[in-house]
């Protein structure tokens, strides 16, 4: 297979990185260095991308366009693109909705949009985070030949555009609400002295929840009164000067399943009854 022209839009922490390592199976991997910062030009130099003056000849001179930018920008970001006529593969990688993928790719009818999902930190210092894809699968084989034997781990997912999106999103929802939880418990605990107890008590457990979703129709069954624990768990944060809303959005949420109390419930039952409360 012949070695496409890569661009990237646009060379962030993330998208530099990976648009470096794309380089290793590509002719050139170019970005648009005007109205970038003084940063992005020092982060793109530093991993060895072309500059071009336009985005009119970043897109001429693309095969394959990668799109990771903030998500807010997404959308408007395709639209330039498409005002261009684009007609070749564009990577819709930012971490954005299925819904919103699928709006992008509407967006964009001249070329062949593949939905891809970032999972892991930026592929330097031994880092190696993995790029799910999905969309038409001539052009997802190009992608993860353009990875192969690099840093990022290409995978595909199927055929079908939003897949990658959604499991980047179901990913993230958890990582990053958790980072946050953390935060908010050692913020209680700290306004009570007792932090670094705490810290001691959550070193004797070092699995993630993520990977026991059996215990969902658990917590379903125990959601009665976890639910007021949590809300008064909130009240605990609100008095310490800390923000109560996650607690009691979670509490909410537990409340869809009150009327599981102390069921022997499947966990397919449990997430039916989340979805269909």
């Amino acid at each position: 297979m012949d070695q496409p022209t890569v661009g990237i839009l646009h060379p962030g922490s993330m998208g530099a990185a990976v648009a470096a390592c794309a380089a290793t199976n590509a002719a050139d991997v170019l970005w648009c260095e005007t109205g970038r910062s003084t940063a992005s030009v020092e982060r793109a130099t530093r991993h060895g991308l072309t500059p071009v003056a336009t985005l009119t000849e970043l897109l001429d001179r693309s095969d394959i366009l990668i799109s990771l930018c903030p998500p807010a920008a997404a959308e408007n970001l395709a639209r330039d693109v498409a005002g261009h006529g684009f007609a070749r593969v564009y990577v819709e990688a930012n971490a954005i909705s299925p819904e919103r993928t699928q709006r992008v790719a509407l967006l964009l009818p001249d070329a062949i949009v593949v939905d891809g999902g970032v999972v892991g930190s930026p592929p330097v210092g031994g880092k190696s985070p993995t790029l799910y894809l999905s969309g038409p699968a001539a052009a997802t084989e190009r992608i993860e030949a353009l990875f192969a034997d690099t840093a990022v781990l290409a995978a595909v997912l199927g055929t079908e555009v939003g897949k990658a999106s959604a499991l980047k999103l179901s990913y993230a929802s958890f990582q990053k609400t958790s980072r946050v939880l953390v935060a908010l418990a050692v913020g209680m605990a700290r306004e009570h002295g007792v932090d670094q107890e705490l810290i001691e008590v959550a070193s004797r457990r070092t699995d993630s929840y993520l990977s026991e979703p059996q215990y969902v129709a658990k917590t379903a069954a125990r959601a009665w009164r976890w639910g007021p624990e949590l809300e008064e768990a909130a009240d605990a944060l609100a008095a310490a000067g800390l923000p109560p809303e996650m607690l009691r959005a979670a509490a909410s949420t537990l409340a869809c399943w009150n009327d599981a109390k102390d069921s022997e419930l499947t966990l397919t039952d449990a997430l039916d009854r989340l979805a269909q409360p």
